[in-house]
C-alpha cells in the first residue's frame, strides 16, 4: 500500500510524525480522508475536531484539534492545528466535567466535546 509522510502538530508541540497510508480529518468543508498520491490541498480544520491517521504499522493516531489547517501535497500530509490532545493524552473525566459546567465557555465546551470524541474514536478500534 502506498504510504505518505504525516506531521501532526499543535502551535506549542510535535504530537506525531511518521509515515502513514490513511489520514482523515474534520475540515470546514466536512470530513475528508486523504492517502498517498492525494491531490494537493490546503484545507481549515474545524474548531473542536478530529484528526485520525493509520501508521503503516496499521496503528491508529486519534487527536483532538482546535481550529488550524492542513497542507496535502502527492507525498505528505502536514497538519497544523492552534492546539491538540493525542486521545491516549486526554483526562475524559476532566472533559466531561467542563461538558457538564453550565458555565463553561464556548470554546471549552468544542475542546471538551473533541477530546471525548477522540478518546472514543480511539478505542472502537482497539
Amino acid at each position: 500500500m502506498a504510504e505518505m509522510t504525516v506531521d501532526l502538530v499543535a502551535v506549542e508541540r510535535k504530537l506525531w510524525s511518521g509515515q502513514a497510508t490513511f489520514v482523515s480529518a474534520q475540515t470546514t468543508e466536512g470530513q475528508i480522508g486523504i492517502m498517498a498520491g492525494h491531490e494537493p490541498l490546503l484545507g481549515q480544520l474545524v474548531e473542536g475536531g478530529t484528526v485520525s491517521i493509520v501508521s503503516t504499522e496499521g496503528e491508529r493516531i486519534v487527536a483532538a484539534v482546535h481550529g488550524g489547517f492542513f497542507s496535502v501535497t502527492a507525498d505528505t500530509v502536514r497538519v497544523l492545528a492552534e492546539s491538540a490532545d493525542l486521545s491516549g493524552e486526554v483526562d475524559v473525566d476532566a472533559a466531561r466535567k467542563v461538558l457538564a459546567d453550565t458555565s463553561a465557555s464556548e470554546v471549552a465546551l468544542r475542546v471538551a466535546q473533541a477530546q471525548v470524541r477522540a478518546v472514543e474514536a480511539a478505542a472502537k478500534h482497539h
